[in-house]
């Protein structure tokens, strides 16, 4: 388990992480609303070189945001979908094409997800709402 006192912290986190991701990574990324998702997308995508001038938003109402960077991130967030969305604009197809995906909310489409991918759980702390703690594990 790793702690963030801040949302730089949660971004440096996700930077290591995006600077390990291989192509055909999936990493779902689960925790309460304002526990820091974007801020580590933010920085999962700076490891993976996206450009710092590109503006890395949630994609809540959009289902889906595509990065180039040193491998195309395929950022998803399943807030409000089912699994049956995630079939029908082709989810699979974007998990097998060679780039990382990052799923956000997974939980509500747990179904659709492949085994292998790595979950990472972002929790507040409750004494202290800008501590987090983020642990990762391997899905099975």
């Amino acid at each position: 388990m790793t702690l963030s006192r801040s949302p730089e912290d949660t971004k440096r986190i996700g930077y290591m992480y995006g600077e390990r991701a291989k192509a055909g990574d999936v990493y779902c990324l689960s925790g309460e609303l304002g526990a820091g998702k974007t801020v580590f997308a933010k920085g999962f995508a700076a490891g993976l070189a996206v450009p710092d001038d590109v503006e890395i938003v949630s994609p809540t109402f959009v289902i889906l945001n595509e990065y180039a960077g040193r491998l195309v991130l395929y950022h998803f967030d399943a807030y409000r979908c089912r699994a049956g969305d995630m079939r029908e604009i082709g989810f699979e197809e974007y998990i097998y094409s060679g780039g990382v995906t990052l799923i956000e909310w997974p939980e509500r489409v747990r179904e659709v997800l492949p085994p292998g991918g790595v979950w990472i759980v972002i929790l507040k702390d409750a004494d202290d709402e800008r501590v987090r703690h983020i642990s990762a594990r391997i899905n099975v």
